[in-house]
């Protein structure tokens, strides 16, 4: 499992999880696609952006391997914001590639890419 060397543990102050320490020895989760509900409660949603930020800083719209990426983290922006890059696309695999979708992500996450030279 490749680790991703300087990409924000957690969201500060919060127990959201953005990476993992260790391989599952049973093998990676799956991601699965999340639905986002409008009702979900402000540090959800702070905690989305937050991710999809160091996302961006990280590897903006570069393909990347999943590596030590939290996929229950993953999973709300998987299908949508962060797609797989090549195919065929294993959603249990450590070194499965996604890609940033800048279009997509540009309408959920404006703020990022506001200040930015996105």
């Amino acid at each position: 499992m490749l680790k991703h060397r300087g990409f924000p543990g957690r969201l500060p102050g919060t127990d959201f999880q953005f990476t993992l320490r260790r391989a599952n020895p049973r093998g990676a989760t799956p991601l699965t696609e999340r639905e986002r509900y409008r009702d979900r409660k402000p540090a959800d949603r702070r905690a989305d952006a937050a991710f999809f930020e160091a996302l961006w800083a990280h590897f903006g719209p570069d393909p990347f391997v999943r590596g030590n990426l939290d996929a229950g983290r993953l999973s709300w922006l998987f299908g949508r914001e962060v797609i797989p890059a090549i195919g065929p696309f294993d959603p249990a695999d450590y070194d499965a590639t996604l890609v940033i979708d800048v279009r997509v992500a540009r309408q959920s996450f404006p703020e990022v890419f506001e200040g930015g030279s996105a």
